[in-house]
């Protein structure tokens, strides 16, 4: 289906909804959040949030069609024992991904738990995220909560024995993947949750993390090399007190992109860091929506982002801390920078900082520029090739993103892909 089939009205998409079966606590959640969204209705430009990035084709009942990379993706995360949990076009596949048992963690499905008449995640399903629709509203993420057929559901009791990694492959070209996923860390526990993969020709997910006291939460997301796929993707998390929550992703491919993040401190020192890293060539349009919410003492919130665009490529930065009355002491960061290779490229930032107590350390600042010809003019008289100059340029200009990965072996695979991208451009 060619793409310009893709704007219908995105009216017809909400009149043709039809919720996924499931007991009384999946079927209560998703009417209540379909309910949301017929009240809110889709996006449209007209909105505050979405007047630099167009939602049509995420919107539309047509699906746009997208190319499958012919090369298929490139492995990941190998250098980490993990569990895998695969899903092609946003149906589990059972034949290539691991037992779901894991010491310290509790995994179901969510298209099995649906139909059970008790199960945990009735806590949660849709609640951070229904949290999360002021004071903006995100409709794209209620329709997700009312129509996701499937996902994962993680509770994590302990200490979890090894990362689980959530593969997306991509294999029809006209595959409307949308999937839930919902992680429940009890107080002290600890899980470290790897993403990558393309997903399907468009991609709605959401990821709801509840984070106890004491406890830790980290996510390392690598988005697929298919070109031209369309995504969107939402966390919500609530820390609570003395709690961790770190979250980094990169993206080196995908004709739209629009990835949200959506962060309530609501215990005393707790730590929330997001970051994102992403390199954009011609037919690439990627935005960055965060909205961190100190409710709490004496918390640390931090915000990097860094966009590398050329041949026309856009990126978009809309980032928000809200500092509620009584949250003194809080630490909020927050940096957006793009690296413009060309002058045909364009990147659009909205920093924002609303704050309502007096004793905090808040900043937010936005750059955008060439690269440095004192830098590259260096290393050119130093025999380093332009082209290769430039790439450790860049690379450089997206370290203070890539560093906020704790995990050395988990960094090192990130700077793996970057390079290759940077390389196979460079030819």
């Amino acid at each position: 289906m060619p793409v310009a089939e893709a704007k219908s009205n995105p009216v017809d998409r909400l009149s043709a909804a039809v919720l996924p079966e499931g007991a009384g606590w999946a079927r209560d959640a998703r009417q209540k959040a379909l309910s949301r969204v017929q009240s809110m209705g889709l996006p449209s430009r007209r909105d505050e949030y979405w007047k630099y990035t167009r939602p049509d084709t995420l919107t539309s009942e047509a699906v746009p069609q997208a190319a499958v990379f012919e090369s298929g993706e490139p492995d990941l995360f190998n250098a980490v024992e993990r569990l895998k949990i695969v899903f092609v076009d946003g149906v589990f596949d059972p034949d290539a991904s691991d037992d779901l048992s894991l010491e310290g963690v509790r995994i179901d499905r969510l298209e099995t738990a649906a139909q059970a008449d008790i199960h945990w995640a009735k806590e949660l399903y849709g609640v951070l995220e229904e949290r999360g629709q002021d004071p903006v509203e995100r409709p794209l993420a209620a329709l997700n909560t009312a129509l996701a057929p499937d996902g994962v559901l993680i509770h994590v009791t302990a200490e979890a024995s090894k990362p689980i990694n959530l593969i997306y492959n991509h294999k029809s070209e006209s595959s409307d993947a949308i999937l839930h996923h919902v992680v429940k860390l009890d107080s002290g526990a600890d899980v470290t949750i790897l993403e990558n993969g393309p997903a399907a020709a468009r991609f709605n997910k959401v990821m709801e993390v509840d984070v106890a006291d004491g406890a830790g939460f980290h996510h390392v997301c690598a988005q697929g090399r298919d070109h031209e796929r369309r995504a969107v993707t939402h966390i919500f998390a609530r820390l609570g007190e003395k709690s961790t929550f770190k979250s980094f992703t990169l993206t080196a491919n995908g004709v739209l992109t629009r990835n949200e993040c959506v962060i309530e401190l609501t215990g005393d020192e707790s730590v929330a860091h997001v970051a994102g890293a992403c390199v954009g060539d011609g037919d690439f349009h990627h935005d960055d929506t965060v909205f961190v919410t100190h409710d709490a003492v004496n918390c640390e919130s931090r915000q990097v982002f860094k966009k590398v665009l050329r041949n026309g490529a856009k990126g978009v930065f809309q980032g928000k801390i809200l500092v509620k009355a009584g949250a003194q002491k809080t630490d909020g960061y927050q940096i957006s920078q793009s690296l413009l290779l060309d002058g045909d490229s364009e990147f659009l930032a909205k920093p924002e900082l609303e704050i309502y107590a007096d004793d905090v350390a808040c900043s937010h600042g936005s750059t955008s520029g060439a690269i440095d010809e004192d830098a590259l003019f260096y290393l050119r008289a130093r025999g380093v090739p332009s082209a290769i100059a430039t790439d450790l340029l860049t690379l450089a200009f997206l370290a203070e993103a890539v560093e906020e990965i704790e995990e050395e072996t988990l960094r090192q695979e990130i700077v793996d892909l970057l390079e290759g991208w940077l390389e196979r451009r460079r030819g």
